[in-house]
C-alpha cells in the first residue's frame, strides 16, 4: 500500500465520527423545530406531542442528540434508520416512487447514513469509544 493511500485511510475512523456528528445535528434540527419551535416553522406550530409527528419529533431530538454525542450509537442508529425508512414510505412514497419528485431524498439519505453508522460504528470521537476504552483497562 502506498503512503498516500495509507494516509487517507488513517482518516477514515475520524471522518466516520464527523459524518455521525454532522448527520445527527442536522437530524436534531428537525426535532427541535417540531418540539421546541427552534427554528420556528409555521407548519409545526400546533403539533401534539402524542401524535405520530410528535413521536417523530422526540425521536429526532433525543435520538439525534444521543447519536451526536455518540452514546448508544449502534442501537440508536438502527432505530433512526428504520424510522426514516418508515417515514419515507408513509409520507413520501404515496406521492410517487421517485425520491426527487416525492420529496423523500432527505429521509432516504438519513436512513442509509444511519444504517451505515449502525454497521460501521460511531468512530473514535464518541462517548461509546471513550466508555469502551475505560472498561478495557
Amino acid at each position: 500500500m502506498n503512503t498516500r493511500r495509507a494516509s487517507l485511510e488513517s482518516w477514515s475512523p475520524v471522518l466516520r465520527s464527523v459524518l455521525r456528528i454532522v448527520a445527527a445535528l442536522l437530524f436534531v434540527q428537525h426535532g427541535s423545530a417540531k418540539l421546541l419551535h427552534l427554528p420556528a416553522q409555521p407548519m409545526w406550530a400546533h403539533l401534539h406531542l402524542m401524535s405520530l409527528l410528535g413521536v417523530q419529533g422526540v425521536l429526532e431530538l433525543v435520538g439525534g442528540g444521543l447519536l451526536a454525542i455518540g452514546l448508544f450509537s449502534r442501537p440508536i442508529a438502527f432505530l433512526l434508520s428504520g424510522d426514516m425508512a418508515v417515514a419515507f414510505f408513509i409520507a413520501h412514497f404515496p406521492k410517487g416512487w421517485l425520491p426527487l419528485l416525492n420529496g423523500g431524498e432527505l429521509a432516504l439519505m438519513f436512513s442509509f447514513t444511519f444504517l451505515y453508522l449502525w454497521a460501521a460504528g460511531p468512530g473514535p470521537l464518541s462517548l461509546d469509544a471513550l466508555l469502551h476504552r475505560r472498561t478495557a483497562r
